[in-house]
């Protein structure tokens, strides 16, 4: 290091010279004059330590100064500083490389510093596309490099390179099936470098695989071609969805008639004459026809809010779902978010909840799952699914023993600055959240059979923090509440 380097340049030069003045000093004092000009050398070389370490402290100064500034906005809000993506991103970066990068400026060589930046750089993308390659995700690990190789042809200067993003990029599309497009960035790989080994392996393999399609169409069978329209149409089936599911989170999509749109209304609403709502009716809106899902506003307090949230947060964990096979609740890589559970006879404000969901539904709690708060950090997201469960999991809700999910009801306990909607594929609909309300929907008809239009999602947080919770209320005991009708789909 310099620090030992220039002290063991002073030590030599104070050491050395000074035994041979000890020895000789009263022979002669002639040689002494030298050590003059030594120790003009050495105040030279101390004096540039000096100006090398106020340097570095300097830096490391402006650094702290930085950080200092940054951690007192944050510890002021914690979960809304990390509500923005690119701060719980630059935080977990910080943590694992840039106070790495201080520590060799301390103890080693000057270093550049650290510069915090309120954007995702090209290298930022491409190493959160490598993160999705690793976990075989390569629908992100597509979205991430192109990401990353549009910043570096817009001129971005980075150390990310092209090539690299370019070999990741086409094996990725190569794994969804886009052959054409595999092939076509793969050129362009070799257009950077003809000499790419795996580059050039790949467009030989690429090159095979479609010389050997094309032959297999022509001389497929009818049950050939018949096998491949089959496969064909459920790609067809399954990309749509995603593709309206993304649309719908960004606020795009299908949108009501006009005609349709008169039929929404909002209103005043005492749950059939209800005793507790005769005088004191909550607010009610219409959000969608059908499936038909209402929205009640002001109905949890801000006080109630804060209770739940402060039961929930000690036992917050990985959110779980029914696996269809077992009928048992494991975790799964499409939800993303933590939750709890909250009984009613823990708290008089969960009690108070659950009553006046059984008010305003008409529908018996008793038999209801127990209140489920949930979290959803930057990112968090629950893709496509129903709340009820299917004719082939007849299992799902076997251990509750309460039958089927009728119904969903879902506070929303948060506003989210960004994302966080709860949409449904299906018929187009987006409900967005806002801090305070409920919706509420059924998931089965009358007659017990599911409304497959009812499937649903969460997007993902994108800027901001969600809170919800949801009851879901099962068909035991609602027998005659709900009852019956004549038609099977009414």
């Amino acid at each position: 290091m310099a620090f030992n380097k220039i002290w063991y340049t002073i030590a030599l030069g104070l050491l050395l010279p000074f035994s041979y003045a000890h020895t000789d000093f009263f022979t002669s004092i002639g040689h002494m004059t030298d050590l003059i000009n030594t120790e003009k050398d050495l105040v030279v070389s101390l004096k540039d330590y000096i100006k090398a370490e106020e340097s570095k402290l300097e830096q490391i100064k402006k650094w702290a100064e930085k950080l200092d500034q940054l951690t007192d906005t944050a510890t002021k809000d914690p979960e809304g500083f990390l509500g923005h993506p690119v701060n719980a991103f630059k935080l977990m970066k910080r943590l694992n490389t840039e106070w790495g990068e201080l520590e060799s400026l301390v103890l080693k060589d000057m270093s550049d510093g650290v510069k915090h930046k309120s954007f995702l750089t090209a290298e930022d993308c491409f190493e959160l596309g490598k993160i999705a390659y690793t976990e075989a995700d390569y629908y992100h690990t597509e979205l991430w490099m192109e990401q990353a190789l549009k910043q570096l042809d817009e001129g971005e200067v980075s150390s990310a390179d092209k090539v690299y993003i370019l070999d990741y990029l086409s094996y990725a599309v190569y794994q969804q099936g886009d052959l054409a497009k595999a092939m076509m960035l793969t050129k362009r790989l070799l257009e950077l470098d003809p000499e790419h080994q795996r580059a050039n392996g790949n467009m030989k393999y690429f090159e095979y695989i479609m010389a050997k399609e094309k032959e297999a169409n022509k001389s497929s069978t009818d049950s050939e071609d018949q096998m491949e329209k089959e496969t064909e149409v459920k790609k067809k089936d399954y990309l749509p969805e995603r593709r309206k599911y993304e649309m719908l989170c960004r606020g795009e999509g299908l949108k009501m008639t006009p005609r349709r749109q008169k039929t929404l209304f909002c209103r005043y609403y005492d749950g059939n004459r209800n005793p507790r709502y005769i005088l004191g009716p909550v607010k009610q809106e219409d959000e969608w026809d059908k499936p038909r899902i209402v929205r009640f506003l002001d109905i949890i307090s801000d006080e109630e809010i804060e209770t739940v949230k402060e039961l929930a947060k000690p036992r917050l964990s990985r959110a779980t779902v029914h696996d269809p096979e077992t009928g048992k609740l494991t975790t799964a890589h499409y939800r993303v978010s933590k939750s709890a559970w909250l009984s009613g006879y823990e708290s008089p404000v969960v009690s108070r909840i659950n009553t006046r969901i059984q008010d305003l539904t008409g529908l018996d709690v008793s038999t209801a799952e127990e209140l489920q708060v949930a979290n959803y950090g930057v990112g968090g997201q629950y893709e496509p699914h129903f709340d009820f469960a299917r004719k082939d999991e007849p299992d799902a809700f076997k251990e509750l023993g309460t039958g089927n999910r009728i119904a969903t009801w879902l506070f929303y306990m948060s506003d989210v600055s960004a994302g966080g909607a709860t949409v449904f594929p299906e018929v187009g609909a987006s409900v967005w959240p806002k801090k305070g309300t409920a919706v509420f929907w059924y998931n089965l008809f009358p007659s017990g059979e599911g409304d497959y239009s009812t499937r649903h999602a969460a997007c993902p947080v994108l800027v901001g923090n969600k809170w919800v919770s949801n009851k879901w209320l099962h068909e035991r005991g609602q027998e005659f509440r709900r009852p019956c009708t004549l038609s099977e789909l009414e």
